[in-house]
Formats: structure tokens, C-alpha cells, sequence
């Protein structure tokens, strides 16, 4: 009996050295271990033996047990450690250059948005952010929308239950919550706030309820610039403009006003441009921003005498200047985080 025990261990020592994986250890952990197991069945034979053998033989079992889990558990170590190289790959030598592409770049849209705020400053002009959930004085009233502008309605706009703002809390007030529409909210701030002249563009993240397709998404971003002083006027706005998307373009580049209206900019413009290099877009007009003077009832709204300030202020989709210079021509594309397409314009 005792000669069969050791032949257990001998055994094990003999098999654990040709496993290849967890599945063939349970096996032979189970050949030894498990309830038909080969150390199982000795250890029932002792109800066989005479009274006076069973103690001994009963402690040679148990020495067995011992030596044999002690195997079994040195083998399961070396079947973890190599599934792990296996996982990690193999090892590295750190004494050698990353394997990887390196440092990440900005996403296009940062980059564009970037770039425009660099133009804008070199000329003076300071970044200044808001908050994206607004009232609608800060997103309408103020900036001369009336009370009954379409851009008001639920189906244009994400207003905000009172029950998100207020919770439990009884509304003190009629105001509305809503995520904004445009960054015009950050210029009626930033007025209230300080005594002009100023001269800021304000970059930042919009929110309107329009149907996705290739250049309208419900989420877009804007950069909206305004400029309030003394005697400023059209002549003063035309030239700004002019050097900013020939300084974007790099490029010979036409622009042109068309009129338009907008509630807080009075008169108002749609400003187009045509350059030679714009891919399939070359040598044709397309709409890059809306512009005018701004209207003297936001003046009003937000403490200015129009009789002393003048003012002209501008706003543009981060995401239509960055297809039109790189010649994008569905805005789903920057939001897909599609590798193939991003790593383009890294």
C-alpha cells in the first residue's frame, strides 16, 4: 500500500511537466483528487486494513495529500504566469523606443478652433467661455429676440424641465432653463459684467434640435466674436473679416456681404468667400459666418448707452470652417471616432 502512494507522487511529478494549459491541469488534478481519484480511492481503502495499520496508513495519506497539492499548485503558478505573457504579449525591454505612435494629436475640431482664436487674438481679441445651460434672457431676451421667435420653440430648442434646475425646490421665478443655441450668451454676460470697449471671441459647444444629415448635427460648435468702442463701423468689421480668412485660407481669397437678418445685429450680413484652393468647393461662393453692427436694443439690455457705444459682432460654425478647409463633406465624419479619419489631420 505504502509503495502505491508513492507511486502517486511520482506520478503527478511526471505529468505536471507535460501540461499544456488549465483545461489538461483540472484533468489531472481530477485523476488524483476527485471523487474516482487515484489518492481518493487509497484513502478509502483504509476501512480494508487492519485497526492497528490505520493510523500510519492514514498519516502516509495525508503526507501524500500535502506533497501532491504542493505539486499541483506549483504546476497552476506556471500555467498563470505563461497565460499572462500570453496576454500581455512578450516582454519588453524598456532600454528600447516605444512601439506605439507616440503622443496623441488635437481632433480636428479642436485644431480649427484653435487656430481661429490664435488669428483672432494676434489682433487683440481675448477668449471668453460660458456655460452651456442657459436662461433665456442670456440666450434670447437680451440679445432683441421677440417673445414669439421660432428659435423659441420646443422643436428648435432643448429646454430644460424646471424639475432638473429646481428639484424639490418651488420656481421663485418664470425663468427658463434651456441648453443654448449659440455662444452670443457668453457676449451678453461678459457685457453685463464689464465696462466696455471689448474686444473677445467666445469658442464653445451648441445645442439645437436639427435632424442630422451631412452639415447639420444636434450638437456643433461655434467661435462668435464681438468688438464694442467709439465710432466703429461696417468699413472696421469688412477689414477684420478680410484678414481673418486670409489668414485661414493662406490663399488668394475673395469675400463678399450679402444682407441678412439676425434679431441683435442691425444691419446684418451673410459673409461668403471663394478661393482657388478648396478642392471640389474651388473658385465657387460659400456661406463662412453671419456678421453685422450690433443692434442698439442689446446695447440697451445689457446696460450700454447706444448713443456713445458702437459695436459689430460675428459667429461662425467651428464645423463648416473646418469642411471647408479641408474639404470634409459630411460633419458626421468628426464625430464618429473613426482612426482612419481623424489620423489625416493629426
Amino acid at each position: 500500500m505504502s509503495a502505491d502512494l508513492d507511486s502517486i507522487i511520482h506520478e503527478a511529478r511526471e505529468a505536471v511537466g507535460a501540461l499544456a494549459g488549465r483545461a489538461q491541469f483540472e484533468a489531472l488534478k481530477a485523476r488524483f483528487l476527485g471523487p474516482n481519484g487515484s489518492l481518493t480511492e487509497a484513502v478509502k481503502g483504509i476501512r480494508d486494513l487492519p485497526r492497528e495499520e490505520r493510523p500510519d496508513y492514514g498519516k502516509r495519506c495525508n503526507q501524500i495529500k500535502t506533497k501532491l497539492e504542493a505539486i499541483l499548485a506549483t504546476a497552476l503558478k506556471k500555467i498563470e504566469l505563461a497565460e499572462l505573457q500570453r496576454s500581455l504579449g512578450p516582454p519588453v525591454d524598456p532600454s528600447l523606443p516605444s512601439p506605439d505612435g507616440g503622443p496623441g494629436g488635437c481632433h480636428l475640431l479642436s485644431s480649427v478652433r484653435e487656430e481661429i482664436c490664435r488669428i483672432f487674438h494676434k489682433v487683440g481679441f481675448n477668449v471668453e467661455e460660458g456655460t452651456e445651460v442657459e436662461t433665456e434672457f442670456y440666450c434670447f431676451d437680451a440679445l432683441n429676440f421677440p417673445s414669439d421667435h421660432p428659435a423659441k420653440d420646443v422643436h428648435d430648442t432643448y429646454l430644460l424641465p424646471s424639475s432638473v434646475i429646481y428639484g424639490n425646490v418651488p420656481k421663485r421665478d418664470k425663468e427658463s432653463y434651456l441648453l443654448r443655441t449659440h455662444t452670443s450668451t457668453v457676449q451678453v454676460r461678459v457685457m453685463m459684467a464689464k465696462e466696455p470697449p471689448l474686444r473677445f471671441v467666445s469658442p464653445g459647444r451648441c445645442f439645437r434640435r436639427d435632424t442630422a444629415d451631412p452639415t447639420h448635427t444636434s450638437n456643433f460648435h461655434q467661435v462668435e466674436g464681438i468688438y464694442v468702442d467709439r465710432h466703429v463701423t461696417v468699413k472696421d468689421l469688412k477689414a477684420l473679416l478680410d484678414y481673418f480668412v486670409a489668414a485661414l485660407f493662406e490663399k488668394d481669397v475673395k469675400t463678399r456681404f450679402r444682407p441678412s437678418f439676425f434679431p441683435f445685429t442691425e444691419p446684418s450680413f451673410e459673409m461668403d468667400l471663394k478661393s482657388p484652393s478648396l478642392g471640389k468647393l474651388s473658385n465657387q461662393w460659400i456661406e463662412i459666418m453671419g456678421c453685422g453692427m450690433v443692434d442698439p436694443a442689446v446695447f440697451e439690455a445689457v446696460g450700454y448707452d447706444p448713443e456713445v457705444w458702437k459695436g459689430y459682432a460675428f459667429g461662425m460654425g467651428v464645423e463648416r470652417v473646418a469642411q471647408s478647409l479641408y474639404g470634409v463633406d459630411d460633419i458626421r465624419y468628426l464625430y464618429q471616432n473613426d482612426l482612419r479619419f481623424l489620423e489625416q489631420f493629426a
